[in-house]
């Protein structure tokens, strides 16, 4: 579990909130009011969070009535039955997603700020994106989309993706969204499930200096969807969209002046669509709901993100990702949004960086693996550059390591809010993450989110403390999915989360739960690493591995070897001009010896060219573990859903050695 100044370092806080921010914070007023209009006693986050798990009905009514939402028919009760899956949220109820998120009454404040490699920085303000909002919408009506149907977009991150979602929510018809870079098959294995009527698309986009013209890829998509009625083109790139299109310029400029109408929908109706990775076969379509959602990022970006009048939350992200979808649920709260698309490494490491400079933001989300490249880099944002309206930085995909936490507060800002989260496409939003009024501690999440019931538990579904476990969810949620679309009788929405635990949110992954509440996550469950029956999950041993500076990635697997005999092969993506001699392969092993433990020092430690990792940045620990035993890639691994396919041919490669050696 570390070594003993690790435990020592780990005792005191990197940062704690100042008393301006206690007193200013939305956690802070949102618990006073729960107190004086509830007559409760709830001095600090942990008894608040208590009370919202063991009081859940009456912890979401609050966020109901604390937040300004419209409806235009409120809840009957909040929910209906109490054990997962079978429970049914605010019944009733009638509302519109988008409509709440372009409530705001200032017409002329910023809502977007958007910049791309194609694109200047631009912005628009509430009544410029009202308009184009009701100009899409009736154009999308004329189409013939209705309540239910699925519109399907195959965009980059820029402003005319946010238009089209909130146009299509303000329609109640059905968002769904692949990222340019997506190959044809890889958005074909997942919008031939649902069956769009009209797909948005871009001719291409620009990623690190370079055009992408994906005129080629639509036509393929094209002609996979036989649901598809209307194709809108945007000319992103400037290239002339083939006939039979709708130009998307001259179909908004046909429909400018509409009025904007929002369709009321039933509180369980579906807002979008979104995809599980899909590593081992299609991609489970998730189905989540316009009240579920509303009210699940009420709570977490007005409370854990803390945003303001005032903020700019930048948080790096393509539209094949959950985080599009969160950051745009932003525009609930007073705070603008910035949009960037474009590698987060067109000029470098400090890309990223020198936007949210730019652009004003003062909330920066982004990736762990961006923050340990950046460290790995030995940039220095604090000091190079004016970072001085930042007053937060978040980080998710995968555990940020200790030494991130450090970096962050060494050559970042020794007074920035970090906040690490973890939770994931399933339930769109963090289960466990960060929170104003708490310090945060080294290589720690801070919190267990409001209305979030997530424990450690043991295999035989015993509550752990401090010690790690499989983290469940004990409590619904209103953003866990309706449904998985084409799942009619629920047989495998139950059997994705509630086959180990009858009745009990699995998440998959291993977490610790800390004595003061907050939780470091160990890496996927099904990717332990088990060492003469000492447990332990992959992010420990690349925390380990990575700390070691001539190391950029890391991935572990334990195997059994020809005689039956486990065998644990580690492989490390290296900088450049860096060797794998003895020297490094002795400093790696003693690292993972003194940091970790001497059962789960690798059996032999292999310098890959590049590890697979899917869009959204998760290493294929599994994939690699089952074709390492001999089984057909094609069968374990969907290549569409990779960000790197080619990096795998190192690993079959190997397996073909490995059964060599066998024979």
């Amino acid at each position: 579990m570390g070594d003993a100044t690790e435990a020592m370092t780990d005792a005191a806080p990197l940062w704690s909130p100042s008393a301006a921010l206690l007193d200013s914070a939305n956690m802070t007023r949102y618990r006073e009011w729960v107190v004086t209009s509830r007559g409760l006693d709830l001095p600090d986050y942990d008894s608040l969070w208590r009370w919202s798990v063991q009081h859940d009905e009456a912890f979401w009514q609050s966020i109901w009535e604390y937040f300004p939402i419209i409806a235009d028919r409120r809840p009957e009760q909040i929910r209906s039955g109490s054990t997962m899956p079978e429970v049914h949220w605010f019944p009733g109820a009638r509302l519109n997603f988008a409509q709440n998120l372009l409530a705001n009454d200032d017409e002329e404040r910023i809502a977007i700020v958007h910049s791309s490699e194609l694109r200047p920085t631009e912005t628009l303000t509430y009544r410029q994106l009202r308009a184009e909002v009701a100009a899409m919408a009736s154009a999308l009506r004329d189409l013939g989309v209705t309540p239910g149907d699925r519109v399907a977009a195959y965009l980059p991150n820029i402003a005319e993706a946010v238009v089209a979602f909130l146009a299509t929510s303000s329609v109640g018809a059905i968002w769904t969204s692949s990222a340019p870079e997506f190959g044809a098959q890889s958005v074909l294995d997942r919008l031939t499930q649902v069956e769009p009527k009209v797909l948005l698309v871009a001719d291409g986009y620009r990623y690190g200096g370079r055009d992408y013209d994906r005129r080629e890829a639509i036509d393929l998509i094209r002609a996979g969807l036989p649901t598809v009625e209307h194709v809108v083109c945007l000319s992103y790139l400037g290239a002339a969209y083939a006939p039979g299109m709708h130009d998307w310029a001259q179909l908004l400029r046909v429909h400018r002046g509409a009025e904007l109408v929002f369709e009321q929908v039933p509180a369980e109706h579906p807002l979008w669509i979104l995809y599980s990775s899909g590593t081992t076969g299609l991609p489970k379509a998730i189905v989540q709901s316009h009240g579920g959602i509303l009210i699940e990022q009420l709570k977490s970006m007005h409370l854990h993100l803390d945003l303001h009048d005032g903020d700019r939350l930048f948080w790096f992200t393509t539209t094949g990702w959950m985080m599009w979808n969160m950051l745009v649920s932003a525009l609930l709260t007073p705070a603008s949004i910035v949009l960037y698309d474009g590698s987060p490494v067109a000029a470098g490491p400090v890309t990223c960086w020198r936007l949210a400079q730019d652009t004003g933001a003062t909330v920066f989300g982004t990736s762990a693996g961006m923050l340990v490249a950046s460290m790995k880099a030995g940039l220095e944002p604090g000091r190079d550059l004016d970072l001085s309206r930042l007053r937060a930085i978040g980080s998710t995909g995968s555990p940020l390591p200790p030494e991130g936490f450090e970096w962050v507060y060494s050559s970042v800002d020794p007074d920035v809010w970090l906040f690490s989260t973890s939770g994931g496409t399933d339930i769109c939003t963090p289960l466990l993450g960060g929170c104003p009024t708490l310090p945060v501690y080294r290589g720690e999440l801070q919190c267990r989110a409001l209305g979030v019931a997530a424990e450690a538990w043991s295999p035989n579904g015993r509550p752990l403390i401090d010690e790690i476990g499989e983290l469940v969810v004990t409590k619904p949620m209103p953003s866990m999915p309706i449904s998985l679309w084409g799942d009619a009788d629920g047989a495998r929405y139950r059997s994705t989360y509630f086959d180990m635990f009858p009745g009990i949110w699995r998440h998959g992954d291993w977490v610790r739960i800390t004595p003061r509440g907050g939780a470091e996550i160990y890496g996927r469950s099904d990717a332990t690493i088990n060492r003469q029956g000492v447990r332990m999950g992959t992010s420990e041993i690349y925390r380990a591995a990575l700390s070691v500076e001539e190391v950029l990635d890391a991935l572990v697997v334990d195997l059994l070897d020809s005689s039956g005999e486990a065998w644990m092969p580690l492989f490390v993506t290296l900088a450049e001009g860096s060797v794998l001699d003895e020297r490094l392969e002795r400093e790696l092993r003693n690292r993972i010896r003194v940091r970790c433990s001497p059962r789960h020092v690798p059996d032999r430690i292999v310098e890959a060219p590049a590890l697979p990792r899917t869009l959204s940045n998760k290493l294929l620990e599994i994939p690699v573990k089952r074709i390492l035993m001999g089984e057909n890639p094609a069968q374990v691994v969907n290549l569409g859903s990779l960000a790197n396919p080619a990096a795998l041919d190192f690993f079959v490669t190997m397996a073909a050695s490995l059964r060599t050696a066998k024979h």
